[in-house]
């Protein structure tokens, strides 16, 4: 990795520590961490795919995890995750990312999330590489250490039954 200021960071300042994360190789560690994101979202959730439409994870004494497929193709699935802060699901769903589960290549890769959009709708230039790089590089770290946090509360995930059952 590259720079580091940790003299700087406050403990619990996830948002502060993630903009002093700035590697040397953005390129091959964007690609480390959507490998890594890959295996820890299916760590997450091991029977992702026999979910049709909607699942929930639910961890004792922890808010409910949300995920809705929303799209499959033979290599890839489109999903959302996110938390839900309320009985009403539609109420307050956070952070909500969006993720390209890319399954021959077994990357997941950030599309957007509940405060930033996606890259093609932030950058409409695409001669500005270093810029989308370093977009992605924020996105995709972000997931990673949600997905550790995730991890760390023991989800366990079932088909969203009242989805499900209208199918």
């Amino acid at each position: 990795m590259g720079n580091r200021q940790r003299s700087r960071l406050l403990p619990g300042k996830l948002t502060a520590a993630m903009s002093f994360v700035n590697p040397v190789n953005k390129s091959f560690c964007l690609e480390q961490v959507c490998e890594s994101n890959y295996q820890k979202l299916l760590k997450l959730i091991p029977d992702l795919m026999a979910f049709k439409e909607t699942a929930i994870g639910l961890a004792p004494h922890h808010t409910t995890l949300h995920l809705d497929i929303i799209e499959r193709t033979p290599y890839t699935m489109t999903v959302e995750l996110s938390h839900c802060f309320n009985r009403n699901k539609e109420a307050y769903l956070a952070p909500a990312v969006k993720i390209r589960v890319y399954l021959d290549a077994q990357l997941a890769e950030v599309l957007s999330d509940h405060v930033r959009a996606g890259v093609t709708q932030v950058f409409k230039d695409p001669g500005l590489s270093l810029e989308i790089m370093n977009y992605k590089w924020r996105l995709n770290y972000f997931l990673q250490k949600w997905l550790d946090h995730c991890l760390k509360k023991d989800y366990l995930f079932s088909a969203d039954e009242a989805t499900e059952a209208l199918a």
